[in-house]
């Protein structure tokens, strides 16, 4: 669902083809590499360190981080390596037909992150709205729901190792994909293409909106039948705000991040046939949009870090263990 070594860089190229633009972009992607290892590989040491946080909706943040992890090791340095090479993919052979399907196939990141937020808003649906209810999610079937991501998300994506290879034309080498080899037609590839940001973005953020109205709604309505319960009750509702905050934030970030990106991927795919067409300011907002979602990978802990003082505290920790 994010791809820029298609026709897209190189209809784009004449429009940021300066050496400042291509200073900006290195700066902007050693940057977010830098801050997505260093953090998501905190969120994964803390949550693996301090049994307080092996909970189910740690579990899945720190499943998201591994998947940025793998994003921000596979995708921002070849984008960085196409930026500054005039033979377009620098490595050749087998090991560069390998890297080049998957660097596509990084895009699983995306498709986890996704999976995970719905399952801590359900989680945390289940917390708030039946509280009397055990949990709906419990921390000895986490790795399953885990698994199950990454093996939904493989699967979506599986095409990509059949549909992108190595070309060498006019003595350059691209990292281009023969569709027809996989869907036949054009409108297959089509509704591929469509499939994806339905499934995998817009029914799951209107999924989210509508789990996290009801939350919301719940909270504000809740009656405190006695005193003591009343406090009991007063405690579970701070501590569920306190969770709900951090949900939420990481909800609204990725949304933030990728809805811009996946809609101008879609009009780029929709209006191939007229790609030469499209004006460079069209180009410069397409590039912001998408590094906007590279850096996902970057911002996704530091909203945890932002919003909770269990991870703080945890960082705090381990830094004093160093």
């Amino acid at each position: 669902m994010n791809s820029t070594t298609g026709n897209e860089s190189i209809e784009s190229s004449s429009c940021f083809s300066t050496t400042a633009y291509k200073i900006g972009q290195t700066i902007t992607l050693s940057l977010i590499v830098a801050v997505s290892l260093t953090g998501n590989s905190f969120i994964v040491l803390i949550v693996y360190k301090t049994p307080t946080l092996r909970k189910p909706i740690n579990y899945f943040i720190a499943n998201m981080a591994m998947s940025d992890l793998l994003y921000s090791i596979i995708w921002p340095p070849t984008t960085l390596s196409l930026i500054h090479s005039t033979n377009l993919w620098l490595i050749g052979g087998q090991f560069g037909q390998a890297l080049c399907k998957l660097v596509h196939f990084s895009d699983v990141s995306s498709i986890v992150s996704i999976q995970n937020l719905v399952l801590i808003t359900v989680d945390r649906f289940v917390a708030v709205v039946f509280p009397l209810r055990s949990p709906l999610i419990r921390s000895k079937l986490c790795p399953f729901f885990i698994l199950g991501t990454w093996i939904v998300a493989a699967a979506y994506l599986s095409p990509y190792f059949y549909t992108y290879q190595l070309v060498e034309y006019a003595g350059k080498r691209w990292c281009a994909a023969r569709r027809k080899k996989v869907f036949g037609t054009s409108s297959s590839l089509a509704d591929y293409h469509l499939v994806g940001p339905i499934l995998f973005i817009y029914i799951p953020v209107m999924l989210l909106v509508l789990l996290y109205s009801i939350i919301i709604i719940k909270l504000k309505t809740q009656k405190h039948p006695g005193e003591q319960s009343a406090n009991t009750q007063q405690q579970r509702n701070r501590r569920n705000r306190n969770v709900l905050q951090l949900s939420i934030a990481i909800v609204l970030v990725f949304v933030f991040c990728w809805l811009p990106n996946t809609t101008n991927f879609l009009i780029i795919r929709y209006r191939a046939s007229s790609i030469h067409q499209f004006s460079c300011g069209f180009w410069l907002y397409y590039y912001v949009t998408y590094y906007i979602a590279v850096g996902y990978c970057a911002i996704n802990p530091i909203i945890c870090f932002a919003f909770s003082s269990n991870y703080r505290q945890g960082l705090k920790r381990l830094m004093n263990c160093s």
